[in-house]
């Protein structure tokens, strides 16, 4: 379908075009729980800032290869922060709009800062009051496995799609991530002793922590076809930049490796990571001149047929 079919127009017209993809508002009740235990009062609005910061080349780019035109309709489900909404309105300006859902009010509350003109909803991603068939595209990132059923979630994601759009699952992290290049044992013990963490503080599986890379598979589940797949690789090395400094501090080595593994490590391998995780020692792995880190961000892309 061209652009020029599509385009909405803007002022007023706009408006009335998003007020008709929102059903009755319902109020989430506080006592929604997803998979690793998020509820609406819960914030980890911090780290998603920091990881929009960092990986922003590698999100724009995935953006990018959507070839998305102005006029279209976009919905973030799962939208955190709101930066990566704000990107998504720029790509289908003008005449087109983005609207925003995300479970945590904390977190919907910065997105209105970070993308003042899109529509932000708070809401479960499974009960959102918006109209079905309605989208040119929903990107889910980040957030599918969260949800207490993912193939559940993919299902009510692709039935918010006009015919022809499109739904593009999302995950950071598809593939292991590399942190100490100088010392792959001690790498993969850490990350063994973080899903051991997992397992026990939610109550998972290790089929519940590793189903997320069945993205394929959810997005044919949800009867979409011409399914894509494309793996961009976030990679990072010594000097850091400030953002990548920044993130790599907050979301893992300040907290996530800290005291919580400690029973599911050897006493040796847990003082060597208290060791790269101080910034006060020596060893500290950030300010390692051979520091060098890879995380990957996959995209799954799949499409409602006609």
């Amino acid at each position: 379908m061209a652009a020029a079919q599509r385009a909405r127009g803007s002022g007023s017209a706009a408006l009335s075009a998003r007020s008709h993809l929102i059903g009755h508002l319902m109020t989430t009740a506080c006592a929604t729980f997803g998979r690793l235990g998020d509820t609406p009062e819960r914030d980890y609005s911090l780290k998603l800032r920091l990881f929009n910061a960092m990986a922003e080349p590698e999100l724009r780019a995935g953006i990018a290869a959507l070839r998305l035109e102005p006029g279209m309709r976009v919905l973030d489900a799962g939208c955190g922060t709101g930066e990566t909404l704000g990107w998504l309105a720029a790509a289908v300006a003008p005449g087109g709009f983005a609207v925003g859902v995300d479970l945590s009010r904390t977190h919907v509350g910065a997105a209105r800062l970070s993308s003042p003109d899109a529509l932000l909803l708070q809401a479960d991603l499974l009960r959102a009051p918006l109209v079905v068939g309605s989208f040119d595209l929903v990107w889910s990132v980040n957030t599918v496995h969260h949800l207490s059923d993912p193939a559940v979630g993919a299902r009510t994601l692709a039935a918010l799609l006009r015919p022809g759009g499109r739904l593009a699952l999302g995950q950071s992290s598809l593939l292991p991530d590399m942190y100490f290049a100088w010392d792959a044992r001690l790498e993969r013990v850490t990350n063994e002793a973080v899903r051991a963490y997992y397992r026990d503080r939610y109550r998972l599986s290790e089929h519940d922590l590793t189903a997320v890379r069945g993205m394929l598979g959810l997005l044919h589940g949800a009867g979409l076809v011409r399914v894509t797949v494309r793996t961009f690789v976030i990679e990072r090395c010594a000097p850091l930049d400030a953002h990548s400094r920044n993130w790599l501090l907050e979301a893992i080595f300040r907290g996530t490796w800290g005291e919580r593994l400690r029973p599911y490590l050897s006493a040796a391998d847990h003082r060597t990571l208290t060791c790269l995780c101080d910034p006060q020692h020596p060893e500290f792995a950030l300010s390692r001149p051979d520091f060098h880190f890879v995380q990957t961000f996959t995209l799954a892309v799949g499409e409602l047929p006609l």
